[in-house]
């Protein structure tokens, strides 16, 4: 394989936290890609973790092309039928009072939009979130990341409190049997808040699933007891969901498993299917108040036409192709499989996810749960070798943790060939 391309990027590229993967990506399509030598890659992770619909899906191609021929870009304050039309697909696939959007490009943007409204709502500056949480790069979606990215950059946004994490695998919030005591957790996570907050409570941003801090799942009644904690001390929840929504998890939404009603919902990465495209959507009365309070969030690229009109062809295949009820099913042959490897193998410490948004857990062994970085950096580099691209998410005291994310679209016989390659890797990384 030529390598001279890592040596160009090397000279040419500001490296922004990523290893770049050793190989240079021609083209892709469906649930492939392929390098510069023809290879073709199995994608477990749908680019990043958002082209849903896999690589180069025939409609998107077709939205885009006809698009950018006719209406692509306007001035801010033009509006144009595929934004309307947007926004009125969002609102009637989403419960009341969710029925207010505005569409912007990225996640990071998206819940920046709504920590600003969520502080100009309620009048106060103080942002909750999980103390493994990712919610962006830019400055008030930083200050709400814990997981990553928090050193050497001066102060983050002053009103960032963190709460626990829920960790069920390594948590030591435990009942009297041994399983995972989340009420006394949140309980004891709340009252830490409560204790540093300086009265100014503005609202909780989470993740449904946390996806870069490890894909942990909040068990059910998780967000409820949440949403309820957040009422009592007049705070907004804020849920991001960037990977999770649109189907990846089995439900169209993945807070609908709880049948919890965020104040604001921020979408993403799986609402352009791996174009840049995002929304924040809330109810007539937030945006009223905030609009009756000057909100500002004027951007280059919101509203803009072809964003919004590849977002509705996504819905569209959603619905056309069933791809909710796909993810569910799949998902359910997914865990199977994985919870298998689990029990076959003592360094595959946890299983967890749900849909096709999995996680595994590797670890020394079962009983020290301890990390076992190593072997996840060798266990992706033995897959990359065998065709299969895998992300691996490593933390500060957990192990290593493969994100398993393939776009809904993917076949059958490709999800088993997938995990067939990442145990022959795990196989042969152990037998060395």
């Amino acid at each position: 394989m030529d390598r001279t391309f890592v040596d160009e990027a090397d000279r040419l590229l500001i490296r922004y936290g990523a290893t770049f993967t050793p190989r240079l990506i021609e083209r892709a399509s469906g649930a492939y890609v392929f390098d510069s030598d023809g290879t073709p890659i199995l994608d477990f992770t749908s680019g990043q973790m958002s082209s849903i619909l896999g690589h180069s899906h025939p409609a998107v191609v077709s939205t885009v092309s006809s698009s950018i021929a006719s209406l692509d870009h306007l001035f801010s304050g033009m509006l144009s039928a595929p934004v309307l039309r947007l926004a009125s697909r969002l609102a009637k696939s989403l419960p009341d009072p969710l029925g207010k959007a505005m569409l912007l490009s990225t996640g990071a943007e998206s819940n920046e939009a709504a920590i600003k409204m969520a502080k100009l709502f309620t009048g106060r500056y103080e942002i909750v979130s999980f103390d493994r949480s990712w919610h962006g790069m830019t400055q008030g979606a930083a200050s709400a990341t814990f997981s990553a990215g928090r050193r050497g950059y001066g102060p983050p946004i002053p009103g960032n409190l963190a709460l626990p994490s829920p960790n069920a695998y390594r948590s030591p919030f435990r009942s009297p049997d041994g399983s995972y005591d989340w009420e006394a957790e949140l309980a004891y996570g709340f009252a830490l808040v409560d204790q540093q907050s300086a009265g100014s409570l503005a609202a909780c941003l989470v993740e449904p699933i946390l996806s870069s801090g490890g894909i942990l799942e909040p068990p059910p009644g998780y967000l409820r007891r949440l949403k309820e904690m957040c009422e009592e001390r007049g705070m907004l929840l804020i849920l991001d969901e960037a990977q999770t929504g649109l189907g990846r998890t089995g439900d169209m939404y993945a807070f609908e498993r709880d049948g919890v009603v965020p104040d604001i919902l921020t979408l993403s990465k799986t609402l352009g299917a791996g174009l840049p495209l995002a929304a924040v959507v809330t109810s007539a009365e937030i945006e009223q108040v905030c609009h009756d309070r000057g909100f500002l969030f004027y951007t280059t690229h919101v509203s803009d036409p072809l964003a919004a009109a590849v977002g509705l062809t996504v819905l569209d295949v959603i619905e056309r192709e069933r791809l909710v009820e796909r993810a569910a099913r799949l998902g359910a042959q997914l865990t199977e499989r994985l919870v298998a490897l689990c029990n076959s193998y003592d360094v595959v410490g946890d299983v967890r996810g749900r849909g096709l948004l999995q996680g595994l857990e590797l670890v020394k062994d079962k009983e020290s749960k301890a990390p076992a970085d190593a072997l996840g950096n060798a266990v992706t580099a033995a897959c990359l070798e065998r065709g299969l691209h895998m992300n691996i998410v490593q933390l500060p005291g957990m192990g290593g943790i493969f994100r398993i994310a393939p776009p809904l679209t993917i076949g059958e016989d490709d999800l088993h060939a997938g995990v067939d390659i990442l145990e022959a890797s795990l196989k042969a990384v152990l037998d060395r």
